[in-house]
């Protein structure tokens, strides 16, 4: 371990770092665990599992594991959320990605329960796929458990039987899943019961009522893919239609709407009212058509209006910092190419 130095701080409360090796100079996160399954960590390392970070050290001191894993430049499930970038298409192939990842995990003998999945816990990758990171709570499914004793996992989020309930099976998994797929449908602009029907079978009280497998999970979610294809062609317009709304007004928020109504006024006359010395009709317009681009460039930019983000990878980091440093890069480059536009069309005219 002393051949990782530390360059930043993720979270102080959960003891996790961004560290350097001394002679390759790559990043990885390191982990001190107090609360951990050593078996779980010691099959991770020894079989790495396409979807999970990859181990690459683990020691084990003083009732602690220090681990260091792999470094997933991305976004946490939680972050998209919050700034409402899902769609229901993004969403379905999430949590297909998802399935996948923990059919691998359960279809091991014994199988591995994940038993903490949340929006936090899942990054996605500025390519758009899923990593699920974080087994603290992880155990192995044995025959002679029966209970769970001590509550592992996130509330809200955790099935009943790891409230000592009966013990933690797939179906814990799935339940899990469940929550996380009605808040990520809550989190769409548009109101959506395309998946209430899958939620309430994965949250049923009792784990033999929900689905059976992850698998099953993922071909009902497919099945959904499907059938949004064959909807009529004025729905799939007036859906288009609603994602083409601006900043402010996607959510339908009132006060939202409100705030960005008056901004966008203010942005619409200061720059339509914009004079300029000594400049012709064709110019002065040019001027002001040119600075309306540039305010309305910037608010699209920084609130990500049709996923806009993806131009840069590093708007895509999980690191705020390099995050909006990627949002400046990429109003950088569009005030750059709007400059040039203006000055050709200038000196063309």
């Amino acid at each position: 371990m002393s051949y990782y130095n530390t360059i930043a701080t993720i979270n102080s409360v959960h003891k996790i770092y961004l560290v350097q090796h001394r002679e390759s100079g790559k990043i990885y996160i390191k982990k001190i665990l107090e609360v951990y399954n050593p078996r779980i960590y010691k099959y991770l390392i020894k079989h790495h599992i396409t979807g999970i970070p990859r181990l690459y050290n683990i020691y084990e001191e003083n009732r602690q594991l220090i681990l260091i894993e792999e470094f997933i430049s991305g976004l946490s499930l939680q972050e998209m959320i919050d700034s409402r970038a899902l769609t229901r298409d993004l969403i379905i192939r999430f949590m297909g990605e998802l399935c996948d990842i923990l059919e691998k995990l359960h279809m091991l003998n014994p199988p591995i329960i994940h038993r903490d999945i949340k929006p936090s816990n899942i990054i996605i990758t500025p390519y758009n796929h899923v990593v699920l990171i974080d087994f603290n709570a992880a155990k192995y499914l044995t025959d002679t458990d029966e209970h769970d004793t001590v509550l592992l996992g996130t509330k809200g989020y955790a099935a009943p039987e790891q409230y000592g309930f009966g013990g933690s099976t797939p179906q814990t998994d799935i339940y899990a899943l469940g929550i996380l797929l009605k808040e990520l449908s809550f989190s769409l602009p548009i109101a959506t019961s395309i998946f209430d029907a899958i939620i309430r079978k994965c949250t049923k009280m009792n784990p033999s009522d929900r689905m059976k497998t992850v698998q099953e999970l993922k071909t009902e979610i497919e099945k959904l893919q499907t059938r949004s294809t064959k909807k009529p062609q004025h729905t799939t317009v007036f859906a288009t239609w609603q994602n083409l709304l601006p900043p402010g007004f996607r959510t339908k928020t009132p006060w939202k709407m409100l705030t960005a109504f008056i901004i966008y006024i203010c942005i619409f006359w200061s720059c339509l009212t914009l004079e300029v010395k000594d400049a012709t009709v064709f110019h002065l317009w040019l001027e002001r058509i040119t600075a309306l681009f540039m305010m309305l460039s910037i608010v699209f930019c920084c609130f990500n209006y049709r996923n806009i983000h993806q131009l840069i990878p590093l708007c895509a980091n999980r690191h705020r910092l390099i995050r909006y440093s990627g949002v400046l890069v990429l109003n950088f480059a569009i005030t750059f190419l709007l400059f040039f536009v203006m000055f050709l069309l200038e000196s063309i005219f």
